[in-house]
């Protein structure tokens, strides 16, 4: 098995340069770096991740933390962050524990701040001292996908806004009686993202003069956004003929769609009796004919990655938070009141 030293004395340079010129740490002229990765070709070289760490005193790996794996948004970022840092040729060490989970409190506590990695990306973080503040206690160069925070760049799209147009685009077809889904009802338990989604749609609500209309429900699990979550919480205000809704935002594409197949139960006709909008463009949307704010996960984990990157190679470039583009869709889900 070949060796860097074999490689350095096929390119005629020192071992120092050979793996410089290998991980592209530390200057190395074009002509130098050509002639080294030739070498490595030709000897079939591979280089070792305990060596390259030696040499650079990096790991080579990126911790990503997510809330969950299962979700449509979350495996897309995943996806996003990982063909990202693969072609950095970084390794990938996932931790994924939903809020509230015992493991989740001890991954921030003791886990993450004992583990040697280059850099952080964590998404769905809480805000506070719960698990931000513990996280940049560890000193890892940190980008975070959802809540921005002070001392690391972040990932994200304008969710009040998103909430927002949704819930504008609704009232623009003639619709007041508009209920929103798939979120708590309870205001301390919501996560940062679910509160800011209902903070624009009270804001669209109130300033089109509907503060009366104001309605949040809870699914089976408050907050979860999952389609079953959209379900119930979806038919339990269908099931009220005298003061049915007749629009619905699904904080999320999956409660949005659970509370089409609600509706479709009920025999209430979508979008002839009852408007759905969704916010993510999830892969079913298009299944499903959903009217939704799109935004792209696997973008936001590259954009993240790239940042990440940044903070690697230079610890006092200033934090950047990224708003990713969203926009409008419309689909069959939605219509003018009846």
């Amino acid at each position: 098995m070949s060796t860097i030293a074999d490689v350095a004395a096929r390119a005629g340079v020192s071992k120092a340069t050979a793996s410089r010129a290998l991980t592209g740490r530390g200057y190395v002229s074009d002509a130098t770096r050509s002639r080294v990765t030739e070498a490595a070709r030709e000897l079939s070289y591979v280089a070792h991740s305990s060596a390259t760490s030696l040499a650079t005193g990096r790991t080579q790996t990126i911790g990503v933390v997510l809330p969950s794996i299962e979700r449509w948004f979350f495996a897309e970022l995943l996806a996003g962050i990982q063909e990202s840092l693969l072609e950095l040729d970084y390794d990938l060490a996932l931790y994924s524990f939903r809020e509230g989970a015992g493991q989740r409190a001890r991954l921030f506590e003791s886990v993450l701040p004992r583990k040697r990695f280059d850099g952080l990306i964590v998404a769905g973080i809480q805000p506070g001292p719960h698990e931000l503040e513990r996280v940049q206690r560890a000193d890892h160069p940190l980008v975070t996908v959802g809540p921005p925070a002070d001392r690391a760049s972040s990932v994200s799209i304008d969710d009040s806004a998103a909430a927002r147009i949704a819930t504008e685009h609704l009232i623009e077809l003639g619709h007041t009686r508009i209920a929103l889904v798939g979120t708590s009802a309870d205001a301390a338990s919501r996560s940062f993202v679910d509160s800011r989604r209902v903070d624009g749609y009270r804001d669209a609500m109130s300033s089109a003069g509907l503060g009366s209309h104001l309605r949040v429900a809870d699914g089976v699990e408050a907050g979860a956004g999952t389609m079953p979550d959209g379900y119930a919480a979806a038919a339990e205000l269908l099931g009220d003929r005298r003061d049915r809704p007749t629009a619905i935002v699904g904080i999320c594409d999956e409660a949005a769609i659970g509370a089409i197949i609600a509706s479709r139960r009920l025999g209430i006709s979508v979008p002839a009796e009852l408007s759905v909008v969704g916010i993510d463009d999830h892969q079913h949307a298009e299944m499903f004919a959903l009217t939704t704010i799109r935004q792209r996960p696997r973008e936001q984990g590259a954009q993240a990655v790239r940042l990440l990157q940044q903070r690697i190679e230079d610890p006092a470039i200033p934090v950047e938070h990224v708003v990713a583009a969203s926009a409008l869709v419309v689909r069959n889900s939605t219509a003018p009141a009846r």
